[in-house]
């Protein structure tokens, strides 16, 4: 009836069963379930057959069995002073049976205690949520030894041990594969459905399905620190997390007790009908938001973690739930953060091979990400690359080497200006960082570097616009590339050239002018930002101080996981508060029809019962469904156990 508290996890065999779709239900409230329901039998036919001294027997020893953990429990709220369900429900029981309804007062006892049932069994659905992650990694697993390949347990893996997964395995660690081809279920980690190609050299991570070839993987994150851990961490402190809305949730029910008792009292002292009187406390119901409430809360949670993006706490999944602001770092957030050719130039006369020749050539012993982005490019496209016999590089401006025996000049305009060369207009590239390129005084061409947008962002935006938020953009970037994205994904507001102080402090205004915002971001110069929204998301790929600063962190760095976790923590929120206004109008409305004599106390019981049982299994909506098993490969091999399938129920 009060709302659940964290139970272990496993809890002791002999006490509990557990019902094909795991769920637990312990045999003694069974038990006390069929001895109620056999004492209400018994008084009902006292009235044909049993002499009524030996059915009220049964009836009371059915009162003392059934009602000894509802008495319990309004106890033990008493003692710690708070109102519970339980403790009007006690005194409705008492009533009921010291006017002599005992029938009632049985039939009262039976519906509590089978409400109670009821709601362990969905509680026990968020439950589960952790039970199946915390199951799922392998206990012993296979590490390739100096001495051969060793069986070892799981928890005496290190980083670096050569962890061998056969098909239809599970992987164990976050890594990257040294050896094997192979498909992997990632939907655990990433939400994404379809398989993913493994080869050497692609990194995996732990609660991966390997389907069809052997792998051999080195271990770089064990234990709570892979991406799985973090999951699972996640899971475990939602259940852990008591969000705002959960203590209003509580004062609310405790409000509701107060009332229903208070109303109880009117009544008796306007109508004397005491059978309405105890219908006035037995309709009155909060069990619906006072258990409903923490268990939207983990089921949403469990949802966004399924999805990969691991939201760190209750506190955190409300917020985004009011979120109307969201912020965007551009460089690795909306755009995959690696530079790329997009273009080359070359002026007129001048041939566009020639152009890569001079500018690979020039950046061929630099360390600037533009410089590097041309020489591999060059290599890829199988071109030699000269090595300069003078390099000289200018901070801003750009490079100056001999190649040759001819100066070549690679960099900015404004080093192009420096050496009086000449460049004719037009050249700029929208959404790209302009190398310019000259030789012995002649402007060879200009060659346009940019960053690719993740592919998924523009669908993302869409989506958050769909919601009615806000969106804006602020980067470090120049206010050229940035206008440029941002008029891609169709995203109004632009800052760009901004120092990361800059952004935390533009952040602060949104907050200061009474904003909720969340800022998604991925780098150290983002952390401040992070830091001062209400909401930080950090991608999975970016650094481990924007990760450890972010309350949600994007394990697969897709904008539609976050977007639909958005979307989640909204819906969550609806929920919640549908909960409370349905239960506020079911009180209020039975209080009434019961005070007036149009409720007795059966019928009372009845709609309590029903409501709550209604308010809980709209919170459990939220819970994601069971996966369901498929096959892992194809070809038949593997364990089709394995596979899960990543479908939630609406």
């Amino acid at each position: 009836m009060g709302a659940p508290g964290a139970a272990p996890l496993s809890p002791a065999p002999q006490e509990v069963r557990t019902t094909p779709s795991g769920h637990v239900i312990d045999r003694l409230e069974l038990a006390r379930i069929a001895f109620v329901a056999l004492a209400a039998i018994a008084v009902w036919f006292r009235l044909w057959e049993l002499p009524f001294a030996r059915v009220s027997v049964i009836g009371v020893a059915g009162l003392a069995i059934g009602g000894w953990p509802v008495a319990k429990e309004a106890f033990e709220g008493l003692r710690e002073r708070r109102m519970t369900m339980e403790l009007s429900m006690a005194i409705a029981i008492v009533a009921a049976a010291a006017i002599g309804e005992l029938f009632t007062a049985l039939v009262i006892t039976l519906f509590v205690l089978v409400s109670e049932v009821l709601e362990d069994l969905t509680v026990s659905r968020g439950r589960r949520a952790i039970r199946d992650l915390l199951d799922f990694l392998p206990r012993a697993v296979a590490v390739r030894r100096a001495d051969g390949v060793a069986q070892v347990d799981a928890d005496q893996l290190t980083a670096g041990d050569a962890v061998l997964v056969n098909p239809g395995g599970r992987i164990p660690v976050d890594g990257t594969v040294i050896a094997g081809q192979s498909f992997a279920d990632q939907s655990r980690i990433t939400g994404e459905s379809m398989p993913v190609e493994i080869t050497a050299g692609s990194r995996v991570f732990a609660g991966s399905i390997n389907q069809s070839g052997a792998l051999e993987i080195r271990a770089e994150r064990i234990g709570r620190d892979t991406s799985f851990g973090k999951i699972i961490e996640a899971v475990e402190q939602a259940e852990r997390s008591r969000a705002p809305v959960q203590r209003l949730a509580d004062r609310l029910a405790g409000y509701l007790v107060y009332f229903a008792i208070a109303a109880a009292v009117l009544t008796w002292l306007i109508t004397h009908d005491i059978r309405s009187t105890i219908s006035v406390v037995i309709v009155a119901g909060a069990c619906g938001i006072a258990a409903g409430t923490p268990l939207a809360i983990l089921g949403a949670i469990g949802r966004a973690a399924r999805a990969g993006a691991i939201v760190k706490g209750g506190l955190y999944l409300e917020q985004l739930g009011r979120v109307d602001t969201v912020v965007l770092d551009k460089t690795g957030t909306l755009t995959h953060g690696l530079p790329e050719v997009q273009k080359l130039l070359p002026a007129v006369g001048i041939d566009a091979l020639a152009l890569l020749d001079a500018a690979a050539a020039a950046e061929s012993r630099s360390e600037h990400p533009l410089g590097k982005t041309i020489v591999a490019y060059a290599r890829a496209q199988g071109r030699p690359v000269a090595e300069p016999e003078r390099f000289d590089y200018t901070p801003g401006r750009g490079i100056k080497a001999s190649v040759a025996g001819h100066e070549v000049l690679a960099g900015s305009l404004s080093l192009m200006r420096d050496h009086r060369v000449a460049v004719p207009g037009g050249l700029a590239a929208a959404r790209a960082s302009m190398v310019y390129v000259a030789c012995a005084g002649r402007f060879l061409g200009a060659i346009a570097i940019a960053d690719r947008v993740r592919p998924e962002a523009a669908a993302a935006m869409r989506a958050i616009r769909a919601m009615g938020i806000r969106i804006l953009l602020l980067t470090g970037d120049t206010e050229t590339v940035a206008t440029a994205v941002a008029k891609t994904l169709g995203i109004a507001e632009v800052e760009a050239e901004l120092l990361p102080d800059d952004k935390r402090e533009h952040v602060a205004r949104l907050v200061r002018a009474g904003r909720t915002v969340a800022m998604v971001g991925d780098g150290i110069n983002d952390a401040p930002a992070l830091m001062a929204a209400h909401v930080g998301v950090a991608m999975g790929s970016g650094t481990d101080v924007a990760r450890e600063s972010a309350d949600v962190v994007l394990l697969g760095n897709d904008l539609l996981k976050f977007a639909e976790t958005l979307g989640t923590a909204r819906r969550t929120r609806r929920i919640i508060f549908a909960n409370f206004a349905g239960t506020i109008a079911v009180d209020l409305c039975g209080m009434a029809l019961a005070a007036a004599g149009l409720l007795d106390p059966i019928l009372a019981a009845l709609i309590h019962v029903t409501s709550e049982t209604v308010f809980i299994l709209n919170s459990a909506r939220l819970i994601p469904a069971r996966a369901t098993k498929r096959a892992v490969a194809q070809d038949g091999r593997g364990d089709p156990g394995d596979g899960m399938d990543h479908a939630a129920t609406a």
